[in-house]
């Protein structure tokens, strides 16, 4: 996922989990929130509770390619906030993106009849 689609201050973090509206799945959890951008701006993250730091990136991995495969099929207009849950670094790339689509669709920003 390019740097200009990605969410990178501090800032931006908290606004997007303090004031966005979330949707859980047991691997992932979404926050969204609209914005003032033309576009669509993606942050991740994953806690310690994920595991240690090479959980922590395979899961942040995981997230990044799914969203950049998903892209171009997001409506724009928001910011969004993918927060790794701890069974996500076990999984691979099709449940994640799976997981992944299921919360985009729930929130409105993906057509449901998008094959996961």
């Amino acid at each position: 996922m390019k740097r200009h689609f990605r969410l990178t201050r501090s800032t931006d973090f908290k606004r997007v989990r303090s004031s966005g509206k979330s949707y859980a799945h047991p691997l992932v959890v979404l926050y969204v929130t609209p914005s003032d951008q033309p576009g669509i701006r993606v942050g991740v993250t994953a806690t310690r509770t994920v595991g240690n730091a090479v959980r922590r990136n395979r899961a942040k991995r995981l997230l990044r390619a799914a969203m950049a495969d998903l892209m171009p099929e997001t409506v724009p207009g928001s910011d969004l906030l993918l927060v790794a849950r701890a069974p996500l670094p076990l999984a691979d790339f099709s449940q994640a993106r799976t997981a992944v689509v299921f919360l985009l669709q729930r929130a409105g920003l993906i057509l449901p009849s998008h094959g996961g």
